[in-house]
């Protein structure tokens, strides 16, 4: 599967789960069960075909794909990290080693749901009327690669002692993971406690940049982490 870019069209997703425009390349895409977008290549107000929303590499046996065509809406993410926040899976066709893990680290009592049950929760979870869910939680018991949101607006990144500011071209410097705050998730419920199980996300390469942040940082609380 081969991707060809042209102009940026309303194709790129952010951990909200909204779409926008950007000349940003991703390291994933995917869609949301079919085409939604007009015969111009624009939006209404409609944002999804059914719960089946996925994350696929960009090739994939030597496809080739006419963006925004027929017959599929292709959505563009950062990394995992981010489909994840915004309420995607991997897919069981191109990503099938990464969408077997996800769906046990998932499942509970030790069994592996089916695709079409995982979108039946998630669909639940991700979105709240049509506007996104968000989940109250404790930082200090988020796994890595968690979402949250500070202020209603920033989208960091959970990494170890540091949050990471998302980005549409990559995560930014980190901030300090700061201790007894509850804070807004956007990565759904269902996805955290895959992540917690040991489920490990694709990262975009800006994560891996020194993460260092004052010594004792953690310990305090700023106004701008109040949310």
């Amino acid at each position: 599967m081969q991707i060809q870019f042209a102009m940026p069209l309303q194709n790129r997703v952010d951990p909200f789960g909204e779409l926008f425009k950007s000349a940003a390349r991703g390291t994933l895409f995917g869609n949301r069960g079919g085409k939604f977008h007009r015969d111009d290549r624009t939006l209404s107000t409609r944002r999804w075909a059914s719960r089946q929303w996925i994350c696929c590499v960009l090739e994939f046996k030597g496809r080739r794909r006419d963006v925004w065509g027929r017959y599929y809406t292709e959505l563009f993410f950062l990394d995992e990290v981010t489909a994840l926040a915004a309420g995607h899976r991997p897919c069981f066709e191109c990503r099938r080693t990464a969408a077997v893990a996800f769906a046990a680290a998932l499942g509970r009592r030790g069994a592996r749901p089916s695709a079409p049950e995982m979108d039946l929760v998630l669909h639940a979870e991700r979105l709240d009327g049509r506007r996104k869910r968000v989940h109250r939680r404790a930082l200090d018991d988020l796994p890595d690669g968690a979402v949250i949101s500070l202020a209603g607006a920033d989208a960091l990144a959970v990494k170890g002692d540091v949050l990471l500011p998302w980005t549409p071209s990559g995560y930014g410097p980190p901030r300090p993971r700061l201790q007894g705050l509850d804070v807004a998730v956007l990565t759904p419920p269902s996805i955290l406690r895959a992540l917690s199980r040991g489920y490990q996300p694709a990262w975009h390469g800006t994560h891996a940049k020194p993460l260092s942040v004052p010594q004792g940082a953690r310990k305090q609380r700023t106004p701008c982490d109040s949310d």
